[in-house]
C-alpha cells in the first residue's frame, strides 16, 4: 500500500484505495492516477508564490474523517436557500446525494440533470471528454484528493441547439463536525446551448470541517452559460474550491463568484478561452470580517483570436480579516485581437483589515488590447459628506455606501430571489438599511 508524502495527505486518503471500481475503465483509471498523484504531493505551504498569503496551518491542524454516511436533513432545513426560479435541483449533503431533497425533473427544459451515477448510465460519452479532465490534478494536491475520492458529483448537461429555460439549482450542505467532503459538479453544454447554474454552499453545522469541491465546465462553440457561485460555510469552516472552465468558438461563460463565509477560503478559477471569438465575463465579492481570510486566484487563458475577457473583482473587508486577489491574463501566440480587462476594487472598514492584489497580463501577442487595474481605499469621503449633507447619520451613510459597493456585483446574477437572498446579507453585514 503506498504511504503518502505527506501524513496529513496520508490520512485525508484513508479509504480511497479501498473503494469499489466503477463500470467505466477511464473513469476508475482517472481516479487511480489521481490517487497516485495525491500520495505524491505535499499540501503547500507560505513558500510556495501561490500560496504566500494563505497559511494552511489551522487545517492540517484538524482531525478530519470523511462523512460517516448520509446525515439526515429535513425539508425544512434547505428551505431558507429554496430557488423558487430553479427547475431542478441536486442537493448533496457532506458531499453525498439526497434524492429526497432533490428535483432532477428528468430531461425537463432541455437539460440532464442528474447525479452521476444516473448521468453516466445515459450520458457516459458526454461526460469523458471533461470529467477529471478539465480540472488538472497533476500539480494541485486538493484537486488529486477530491478526484480521487470522486464517487458521486452534480451533473448538468444541456441539448445542442436548446435553452434551459429555467435555472439549476445544486446545493451543498455541510451537517458534520470534523468531516472532509468533496463536492464535484460537472457542466456541459452542447452546441448551440443556453443555461444558468447556481452552485451554492451552506453550512447546519457551526462546527469546524473542511469542504474541498471541484467543478468542471465545457462551453461548445455558440454555447452560453450563467454560472453562479455562492461560498457561505460557517464561520469556522474551511473551503477550498477549483474551477475549470472551457470556452469553445464564438461561446460565452459569465460568472458571478460571491465569498461571505469560512474561517478560510481559496477559490481558484481556471478559464481557457479555446475558441475563436470566444467570451467571459467574470465577476467576483468577498465580504469578509473578523479573522476571515478570502483568497481568490484566476487565471483567464486566451489561445485563440478575437477572444475577450472583462473581470472585476471587489473585496469588502472589516474587522482583522485578510483578502487576497491574484488574477493573471495570459495571451498565447498567435491569439491576436484579444481584448482583455482586469480590475480590482478593495474596500477597508477598519485600520486592522487588509488586503493583497495582484493582477498581472503576460503577453505574448504583439496586436492586443488589454489593461489591469488595482484599487485600495476607504470609503470615499466626498460621497459620505454628500449622503451626510442630506440628513443621514454617518453611521447610516457609510453602511449604505458600504452596501451600494458590494450590490453592484450581485444585481448582475440573473435569479431574482438569489438577489433579494443575497441583499438581505449584505444589508445585515454591512448594517444597512432598507
Amino acid at each position: 500500500m503506498t504511504t503518502a508524502v505527506h501524513p496529513y495527505i496520508d490520512a485525508l486518503l484513508t479509504g480511497t484505495r479501498e473503494l469499489p471500481g466503477t463500470p467505466y475503465a477511464w473513469l476508475n483509471e482517472r481516479r487511480g492516477a489521481a490517487l497516485e498523484r495525491a500520495n505524491a504531493l505535499s499540501v503547500p505551504t507560505t513558500r510556495d508564490e501561490e500560496w504566500r498569503f494563505t497559511d494552511l496551518a489551522p487545517l492540517t491542524r484538524l482531525q478530519l474523517r470523511g462523512a460517516a454516511g448520509a446525515a439526515t436533513v429535513g425539508a425544512e432545513a434547505i428551505r431558507p436557500y429554496v430557488m423558487p426560479e430553479a427547475g431542478a435541483r441536486l442537493v448533496f449533503v457532506d458531499g453525498i446525494f439526497a434524492p429526497a431533497l432533490s428535483i432532477t425533473g428528468a430531461d425537463s427544459d432541455n437539460a440532464r440533470v442528474a447525479p452521476l451515477a444516473e448521468a453516466l448510465k445515459s450520458h457516459a460519452g458526454a461526460l469523458e471528454p471533461h470529467l477529471a479532465r478539465l480540472a488538472g490534478f497533476e500539480k494541485n494536491v486538493f484537486v488529486a484528493l477530491n478526484t480521487a475520492h470522486l464517487r458521486d458529483a452534480a451533473v448538468v448537461i444541456v441539448r445542442e441547439n436548446t435553452a434551459c429555460g429555467k435555472p439549476v439549482h445544486v446545493l451543498h450542505l455541510s451537517t458534520q463536525p470534523g468531516t472532509a467532503s468533496y463536492p464535484r459538479c460537472i457542466v456541459v453544454l452542447e452546441s448551440g446551448a443556453a443555461c444558468t447554474v447556481v452552485e451554492e454552499y451552506q453550512a447546519i453545522s457551526p462546527d469546524a470541517y473542511f469542504t474541498n469541491s471541484v467543478t468542471e465546465v465545457a462551453v461548445a462553440p455558440n454555447a452560453r452559460l450563467h454560472h453562479v457561485k455562492l461560498q457561505a460555510e460557517n464561520g469556522r469552516a474551511f473551503h477550498i474550491a477549483t474551477c475549470a472552465v472551457s470556452i469553445a468558438r464564438d461561446a460565452s461563460y459569465t460568472t458571478q463568484a460571491i465569498s461571505l463565509g469560512a474561517r478560510l477560503s481559496r477559490y481558484d478559477l481556471n478559464v481557457a478561452l479555446n475558441g475563436e471569438g470566444a467570451f467571459s465575463q467574470i465577476d467576483g465579492l468577498a465580504l469578509i470580517s473578523e479573522r476571515q481570510l478570502a483568497d481568490t486566484h484566476t487565471l483567464i487563458d486566451h489561445a485563440f483570436p478575437n477572444g475577450r475577457s472583462v473581470q472585476l473583482h471587489k473585496t469588502i473587508v472589516g474587522g482583522a480579516a485578510h483578502a487576497v486577489f491574484n488574477g493573471k491574463i495570459f495571451v498565447r501566440p498567435g491569439a491576436q485581437l484579444t481584448d482583455s480587462s482586469q480590475q480590482s476594487r478593495n474596500l477597508l472598514l477598519s485600520d486592522k483589515a487588509t488586503v493583497d492584489t495582484k493582477p498581472q497580463l503576460e503577453i505574448f501577442a504583439d496586436d492586443v488590447k488589454c489593461a489591469h487595474g488595482a484599487t485600495v481605499g476607504q470609503l470615499d469621503a466626498d460621497q459620505l459628506f454628500y449622503l451626510r449633507s442630506r440628513g443621514l447619520p454617518e453611521q447610516a451613510a457609510r453602511n449604505l455606501l458600504t452596501y451600494a459597493f458590494g450590490a453592484s456585483v450581485i444585481e448582475r446574477i440573473p435569479v431574482k430571489s438569489m438577489v433579494q437572498r443575497l441583499e438581505r446579507v449584505v444589508m445585515a453585514q454591512t448594517g444597512a438599511e432598507a
